[in-house]
């Protein structure tokens, strides 16, 4: 089985923004001009947060496509699920009914409401998926990013470019301990 997961190269990269700035316009155009209601932030897939200290860093946050998705348990509809083609976590508009339980019971905040349809958004969006599904391409923010601090492929495969790059690195999982078995790697030295 495929199972599609996220890297993100803390080292690597230098904060400027392409990714988000590229989902955006990639897989909602038409909120270009709108904020992110939910995180008070542009209309993007990814979240830039701050995070204070002796030296200032950033955390560029996304679903994490979990093996074990709280939102998945909670949607009393089967509107998200995870896709056993490729282990993705997605969302059927037919079947969500904008209860948000999905955006309230991921543990990382990475869903938002959409403030024209109401109904949830997450990475990826219908422009990376179509990508991803039909050109077998790589989602908009791993093909934009500069300093190349961004990759996706099939973790199972042990030639991916994503699995030779966990093996040579050091990397940590967000919130391991919710037990939500989270694809989303940080590369952090």
């Amino acid at each position: 089985m495929t199972r599609y997961a996220h890297l993100w190269d803390s080292t690597k990269c230098i904060g400027c923004g392409a990714c988000i700035i590229e989902c955006v316009s990639g897989n909602h155009p038409e909120l270009m001009e709108s904020d992110n209601k939910s995180w008070d932030w542009v209309a993007s897939n990814i979240r830039r947060i701050e995070i204070e200290g002796l030296v200032p860093r950033i955390l560029l946050l996304q679903c994490q496509n979990c093996d074990n998705p709280p939102c998945v348990h909670a949607c009393p509809t089967g509107a998200s699920y995870i896709d056993k083609s490729d282990g993705l976590v997605k969302i059927d508009p037919n079947k969500c009914i904008g209860c948000r339980y999905c955006v309230t019971s991921c543990p990382y905040n990475a869903r938002w409401v959409h403030p024209v349809t109401g109904l949830p958004e997450k990475c990826l969006g219908d422009t990376c998926l179509f990508i991803v599904e039909k050109l077998g391409g790589k989602p908009i923010c791993v093909s934009v990013c500069p300093a190349e601090a961004r990759d996706f492929g099939d973790i199972d495969d042990p030639n991916s470019s994503i699995s030779k790059k966990l093996r040579s690195s050091r990397y940590i999982r967000l919130l391991e301990s919710k037990g939500t078995s989270p694809k989303f790697f940080v590369i952090v030295g």
